[in-house]
């Protein structure tokens, strides 16, 4: 069983579901699916219990994934996902659209960290480096 976690802000969700509903539909296994807490948020009901248990199931899901997707541009969230996932030594990809990783004036320095993979361009072009990856490692 492949499991992923896709980190993201809010503000890209939509392509935090793309991403999910494409790889559950390879067979991959989303460990938390963090933007059904979108409608929680808009309707601003959401407690700091809430919040609480809400980081816990988003800990929880980057440790148990095998695959840690982020998405960028992200928010304060995503960045100590990205922190748990290095520290996890989880496979973790970075994603941008564009060159924005190595933009010296907004980068992080933890994007440039060896254990990570970088992708720039499309969605696509992400999702077949991660399932073309597991294709290739399975067949060895």
């Amino acid at each position: 069983m492949k499991r992923f976690y896709v980190a993201s802000s809010f503000r890209n969700i939509v392509n935090v579901r793309y991403v999910a509903q494409t790889l559950e539909s390879k067979g991959y296994v989303n460990t938390y699916d963090w933007t059904q807490n979108a409608s929680a948020r808009d309707a601003g009901t959401v407690t700091l219990g809430d919040l609480r248990s809400i980081g816990q199931h988003e800990r929880d899901a980057v440790i148990g994934a095998d695959v840690v997707v982020i998405l960028l541009p992200g928010g304060k969230g995503t960045h100590v996902e990205l922190g748990i996932a290095i520290a996890q030594g989880r496979r973790t990809i970075l994603h941008s659209p564009d060159e924005v990783i190595n933009n010296l004036e907004t980068t992080s320095t933890f994007y440039h960290l060896p254990e990570l993979e970088k992708c720039h361009g499309t969605l696509d072009d992400l999702l077949a480096m991660i399932v073309g990856r597991e294709v290739t490692v399975a067949a060895v």
